[in-house]
């Protein structure tokens, strides 16, 4: 499969994908941990059809630490056992946020998520699921393909 087109050779494009990134990178200081974001991203670049962040999220989780029984497992996690209750309340927060013409964030997804989670990764969590169903859009719109990523690719990306 070859991209439609490059972000990158339009100079508005460029400029919001940079800030999108850098946007993104506010999360790195967050108390959610590393490898629950990347397997949160992994589940909406899953259910999006996005090769580039199905490719690039495996591999940052699998670089932080995560098994390979429970990245093969992100697209069942609702039928394993491998996932703590904390980890499916945010990847049903990740479903549901995605698919919010189906019904929404149920209020018993909610309850659990304030249940295991602090305010701040709360909001961490909202904004994390906001920007990868963004970037998996501009990913899929434009077919970027999935395959050739490197983890710590993007690190520069917003300098």
């Amino acid at each position: 499969m070859e991209p439609r087109f490059d972000l990158f050779d339009s100079p508005t494009a460029a400029k919001v994908a940079k800030r999108f990134h850098s946007a993104g990178s506010a999360l790195e200081g967050s108390t959610l941990p590393k490898a629950l974001r990347e397997l949160v991203e992994l589940r909406v670049g899953q259910i999006n059809g996005c090769g580039l962040c199905v490719d690039a999220h495996t591999k940052e989780a699998a670089a932080a630490g995560e098994t390979a029984v429970r990245l093969n497992l992100v697209a069942a996690w609702r039928h394993s056992t491998v996932f703590t209750r904390a980890e499916r309340a945010a990847l049903a927060l990740a479903e549901e946020g995605t698919r919010l013409g189906d019904r929404g964030v149920s209020d018993d997804t909610w309850a659990e998520v304030r249940e295991h989670f602090d305010d701040d990764q709360v909001g961490s969590l909202v904004c994390l699921v906001a920007l990868i169903n963004a970037a998996t859009r501009m990913n899929v719109i434009v077919r970027n393909p999935g395959g050739s990523y490197e983890p710590g690719m993007f690190v520069g990306l917003s300098n």
